[in-house]
């Protein structure tokens, strides 16, 4: 399993990360048996970037924290092969992980790995758009990263 790190926003602080992001992503494997040998990008950028993105694909214009773009939602438009499972990418907006750690109480890793692990569920198919999808996502979320990093 490869995560790919790009720091768009030029915050070296986010390279600490990535041996969490390597635990979650082996551990949703792991919960959700899936035993690919997935790959991904996490590229995080500033919150006037992410706000470009939102509003390009998304048509909403404001800031958002993470945004995923899933290569695995339309297999009719995937070639790959045999042993490639990239899932897709995880845009993560660097200011949002301190602003949100603060706002809710918590680490700044502990945001960071939440925003990931949110990010890479959505790459694996799961949504919340409506109560029972988002308890499932949510609840899903607490149990993969709560052996990785303490609330």
């Amino acid at each position: 399993m490869e995560i790919v790190m790009i720091n768009e926003a030029k915050d070296k602080s986010i390279y600490r990360y990535k041996k969490d992001y390597q635990r979650i992503l082996e551990r949703a494997c792991s919960i959700l048996h899936r035993n690919h040998d997935y790959t991904l990008s996490v590229i995080f950028v500033t919150p006037e970037r992410i706000h470009e993105i939102n509003k390009e694909y998304r048509n909403i214009d404001r800031s958002t924290d993470v945004i995923s773009f899933a290569l695995q939602d339309d297999s009719s438009n995937i070639v790959l092969e045999e042993e490639e499972n990239e899932l897709g990418d995880i845009f993560i907006n660097v200011e949002a992980i301190s602003a949100q750690a603060k706002e809710y109480g918590h680490s700044k890793r502990r945001e960071a790995c939440f925003l990931f692990c949110h990010g890479l569920l959505h790459l694996m198919g799961y949504d919340h758009m409506c109560p029972k999808d988002e308890k499932e996502m949510f609840d899903l979320q607490d149990v993969i990263l709560d052996e990785v990093v303490q609330r």
